[in-house]
């Protein structure tokens, strides 16, 4: 019977979907989120979620496949966060909140301008759907999820000597600039990738908690990010399978799994340091 339960989902195609997505996100958000952690940029994952919804308006008006018209959008905010907060008095968290929140309502008065409820769905947006993905979103998220991945694998030692030590980057010769913009260009590739299954609103806790729970528990960074993306995983196929059997929205159920890891790990965090 044990059996049966972990089986029976697959019996259906939109769930062999959902569950190739999920661990796409659950690995692609934690493992990025390691670096996102360090360097304190939460707040800009978020933020890129949520100015990419008036290209999604955009994008369905023009009748353009929600991926098309968000992925270069969300890599031109994320430039123009980068440089903005470079030369922003207001200080950070300030600006990224004031951008935000400004695309975000951009976005809310085109959806509700053009009347685009039967073509866009404000909840599916807002929280994720994940049940209802095509072939062409998993293939989609696939290809945004190899990017961010091999990008990390090559340029692994720069992108983490600018997450730890950005001055001493810079003294060393290293072009901070460039990869500064690398990284937000693949946060923003993970942040997409990820909105079809928990959405604008919640994507910030697959992207951060699953990091944050490993960094309780293990000592070295480098295994801290396979660990993050363990939890990634177990919390985003966890949460489908809550989705599927308890009828909860996909989304909010990745999210409270995901919690519930951390609430462990921060529970144990003392007794289980590992390396």
């Amino acid at each position: 019977m044990g059996i049966d339960i972990i089986l029976e989902p697959f019996s259906y195609q939109f769930m062999v979907r959902s569950f190739i997505i999920s661990v796409l996100v659950g690995i692609t958000l934690p493992l990025i989120g390691s670096f996102v952690i360090n360097r304190n940029l939460g707040f800009m994952g978020d933020a890129i979620a949520h100015a990419s919804l008036p290209i999604l308006v955009i994008g369905s008006i023009l009748g353009v496949s929600i991926f098309l018209s968000a992925l270069p959008a969300a890599i031109i905010i994320a430039i123009t966060l980068g440089y903005i907060i470079g030369r922003s008095s207001v200080g950070e968290d300030t600006a990224i909140g004031i951008i935000f929140s400004t695309f975000f309502a951009i976005g809310i008065i085109l959806l509700k301008r053009y009347n685009l409820a039967t073509t866009l769905n404000i909840e599916d947006i807002l929280f994720g759907q994940i049940l209802g993905v095509s072939n062409g979103d998993v293939i989609s998220t696939l290809a945004l999820s190899l990017i961010t991945i091999f990008t990390i694998i090559i340029f692994y030692k720069q992108i983490l000597y600018l997450s730890f030590d950005p001055i001493g980057a810079q003294v060393t010769g290293l072009n901070t600039k460039l990869f500064d913009n690398l990284f937000l260009i693949i946060l923003s590739l993970a942040v997409i990738g990820a909105l079809q299954s928990v959405g604008i609103i919640l994507v910030l806790s697959m992207l951060i908690t699953p990091a944050a729970a490993s960094k309780l528990i293990m000592k070295n960074f480098f295994h801290s990010m396979f660990v993050s993306c363990l939890f990634g995983v177990v919390a985003s196929v966890s949460g489908l399978y809550f989705s599927y059997y308890i009828n909860l929205p996909s989304g909010p159920a990745m999210a409270l799994s995901s919690t519930g890891i951390f609430v462990i790990c921060w529970t144990f965090r003392r007794s289980v340091r590992l390396i």
